[in-house]
């Protein structure tokens, strides 16, 4: 019980700092290499780099619009000759931030309700007999419903669907090869609430024929928001004609880093290209395609369409946008850490010296003093008491001396006078008399010369 009770009188100790100046170079060494390291690090990568002085923002608003132009002559078996452009090759054609370019197609025209056949490429519409033709069963992942009868000249079941189904096999070559030279215009707006600044990443210019003769350049002409799609597609390392035949996904990424404790003119949009759909085109799951009809009305009223299989290049364009301005809390705080980390390394020293070393003993005893403040004062006051005990005793002591001192010269009187005229010495055997007024002190010395004492008188000066 009495080692708990040291244990929580302890915790309401305090301890307070006590510098002591250790004359180690090893730790002195260390200590100042991992100063200088933090110092490195407070002003080179804080400061310089991340920029801990500023408060940031990171919630942009953004807006994007784009427009493609571009036209391009098609001519096949099926459809004809075919003259593509914006309206037919970009979907959808108002322009957002994720949209589609035709490149490669597969055209199945003139279908008309009605029943036929069932592609053979479909294995759940293969058939042996009826019974493998369960009437108003859908082809799974087929064109239509199944009717209960099974084509023998086909192999496969009867539907019910737009006829001619598709049958045409993807060409090898894309259709759209020209589309490489159609260019995209990206016109960008953001904006950071928290700073009231604004930016387009459209150079503000009042000559009108800028963007009809200007292309991405990125030191020539980064304000120039018109992209030509081949470049987009090689900036992400394919090629584009490889990628139109399947199809494809690129993302468009546009950062918007600015120092808003500069120029407004020093924030400019960073842009970057990547494929997103797994960048191997022999991979399955490579590749962008989708369905879509074009319906018509014959001289009878009756509704017909052409199919479109597109392949083509899907675009996703994003927006990250970060500003920072000078502020003092953020440039207190990064100030703070770095305080915090020098006192870090102090800890780590004073752990190495303390506990650590040979002479870590001596080195704590140096460090650490418990100090009582009521048992010191009640050593000072004992130690002032003794002081006046010893003043006191001095004069008495000294009273005591002249007292002694006194009786021993009365008593050297009386000796004196008790002597006979016979026994007193004559003067001159026992010298000069000496007056006692002359400052002299004496006293009386028994010396022993045979049964009887014989009284001498010395005489010792104060001089």
């Amino acid at each position: 019980m009495a080692g708990w009770g040291l244990f929580f009188t302890s915790l309401l100790n305090y301890k307070t700092e006590k510098y002591v100046i250790a004359e180690n170079r090893r730790i002195g060494i260390l200590f100042r290499l991992y100063q200088l390291a933090v110092l490195g690090y407070i002003i080179g990568w804080v400061f310089v780099v991340k920029k801990g002085y500023q408060e940031r923002e990171e919630a942009v608003q953004t807006s994007v619009i784009t427009k493609l132009k571009g036209v391009t002559l098609t001519n096949t078996s099926d459809g004809g000759s075919y003259l593509w452009s914006a309206e037919d090759y970009v979907i959808p054609p108002n322009g957002e931030q994720v949209f589609f370019i035709v490149t490669n197609y597969i055209e199945t025209p003139n279908q008309r309700l009605g029943f036929c056949a069932e592609s053979f490429k479909v294995p759940n519409g293969r058939c042996q007999n009826d019974s493998d033709c369960m009437e108003g069963e859908s082809v799974t992942a087929g064109h239509g419903i199944k009717t209960g009868l099974c084509l023998n000249s086909t192999g496969t079941c009867e539907i019910h669907a737009w006829c001619p189904v598709e049958y045409s096999k993807r060409p090898t070559e894309p259709l759209l090869s020209e589309a490489e030279n159609f260019t995209i215009y990206i016109k960008n707006f953001i904006r950071f609430p928290k700073f009231e600044f604004s930016k387009s990443n459209v150079l503000e210019t009042s000559d009108e024929n800028y963007l009809k003769r200007c292309s991405y350049d990125k030191e020539n002409h980064p304000y120039c928001p018109i992209f030509r799609l081949a470049d987009i597609v090689s900036s992400t390392g394919n090629d584009f004609q490889d990628m139109a035949v399947k199809g494809g996904s690129v993302g468009i990424l546009i950062e918007w880093k600015c120092d808003l404790d500069k120029d407004a003119s020093q924030c400019q949009p960073r842009y970057s290209f990547s494929r997103l759909d797994m960048n191997f085109n022999n991979s399955i799951t490579s590749g962008y395609n989708f369905r879509y009809a074009r319906y018509y009305k014959d001289d009878n009223g009756e509704t017909y369409r052409t199919l479109y299989k597109v392949y083509g290049i899907r675009f996703d364009i994003m927006i990250n946008g970060q500003a920072g301005k000078f502020s003092i809390v953020p440039t207190i705080i990064a100030i703070g850490s770095g305080v915090a980390l020098l006192g870090i390394g102090a800890f780590a020293c004073d752990m190495i010296l303390l506990y650590m070393m040979n002479t870590s003993s001596f080195y704590r005893d140096k460090k650490f003093e418990i100090i009582n403040f009521k048992k010191e004062n009640n050593k000072s006051k004992d130690g002032k008491a003794g002081h006046r005990e010893r003043r006191s005793r001095k004069p008495a002591a000294d009273k005591e001396a002249a007292n002694s001192l006194k009786k021993s010269d009365e008593t050297e009187l009386t000796v004196e006078s008790s002597l006979g005229a016979e026994n007193r010495p004559s003067v001159e055997k026992r010298g000069p008399t000496i007056p006692r007024n002359t400052g002299q002190r004496y006293s009386a010395v028994l010396s022993p010369q045979g049964a009887e004492p014989k009284h001498h008188i010395t005489f010792s000066s104060h001089n």
